[in-house]
């Protein structure tokens, strides 16, 4: 009986591992704002864009840098500081070992801020 469910455990672990990479995706969305002056051109991860905007970044182990192609903005670059998933927290209190390995090759252990402002006068 024990091996029984030693044997279904270990068929289990597969199904719930990589807890971020299912839950969170390898891609995240942020919405792009701008304050005092509306359609502001920007760049992220060689994506062209103009505020207000939602873009998709890939997540990845290294900050993001939106850079800001308005010269009359006085801020000409945003930084997104990379930090910890919580869905990546989640699998590694559970044992995920697998899921945890998963989520850190496919970047999905890291998230970004949802929305960005972009200041300008």
């Amino acid at each position: 009986m024990k091996r029984k469910l030693c044997l279904c455990i270990i068929g289990l672990i597969p199904l719930v591992s990589g807890c971020a990479t299912i839950m969170s995706g390898e891609t995240q969305k942020i919405n792009v704002t701008s304050s005092g002056k509306p359609n502001v051109k920007f760049e992220v991860d060689g994506q062209t864009a103009e505020t207000p905007a939602v873009i998709s970044v890939k997540r990845e182990k290294k900050d993001k840098v939106i850079i800001v192609k308005d010269e009359t903005c006085n801020q000409k670059k945003v930084v997104l500081p990379k930090k910890l998933n919580n869905m990546f927290l989640g699998n590694l209190l559970s044992g995920g070992v697998w899921g945890s390995t998963t989520d850190y090759i496919t970047g999905a252990m890291w998230e970004y801020d949802s929305s960005v402002n972009i200041y300008c006068e």
